[in-house]
């Protein structure tokens, strides 16, 4: 098969596994915290909130201007892949395809419920609650970054 044909479909499936993924997980845990279930212990504990704002509580009531910034982003990061298709390596198209899932699934959660559904708090630090999506960004971010500063070029 051609490498760029195979680039593609990896990009996509792996993007389509990731979104549906995080929707899965939020759809799951938030239907069992709110039936009665909870889970708890010292590393994380499970707690639902609706958050209507951006990480951190910021931008709350945005709910417009979250979704074309996540659209943009996530078009930015399809086009990137498009141009690059050729040179980018794959290790690059992974993070890639789970950073535009991470958020494209809150942006499906802005669109469908109006909120981003958050249920992970951290018991031993304090942190705001975050979902499975933001762990996708927050990975997503992190190994971009760090493949643009140790790896450009090899």
């Amino acid at each position: 098969m051609n490498t760029t044909i195979g680039k593609y479909l990896f990009f996509i499936a792996s993007f389509a596994f990731w979104m549906f993924l995080a929707l899965f997980t939020s759809r799951l845990i938030v239907d069992n915290l709110t039936s009665g279930h909870h889970y708890s212990n010292a590393v994380f504990s499970l707690h639902y909130l609706k958050n209507s704002g951006a990480a951190f509580s910021l931008l709350q009531n945005a709910r417009e201007f979250l979704i074309i910034v996540s659209i943009v982003a996530t078009t930015f990061l399809f086009t990137y892949v498009h141009n690059h298709v050729r040179s980018i390596n794959m290790i690059s198209v992974s993070f890639i395809a789970l950073l535009s899932a991470g958020i494209m699934s809150n942006c499906h959660e802005r669109i469908v419920l109006g909120y981003v559904r958050d249920y992970i708090h951290l018991n031993f630090m304090s942190f705001p609650i975050f979902n499975v999506a933001d762990i996708f960004i927050t990975i997503g971010v992190i190994a971009l970054v760090a493949i643009l500063l140790f790896y450009k070029g090899r």
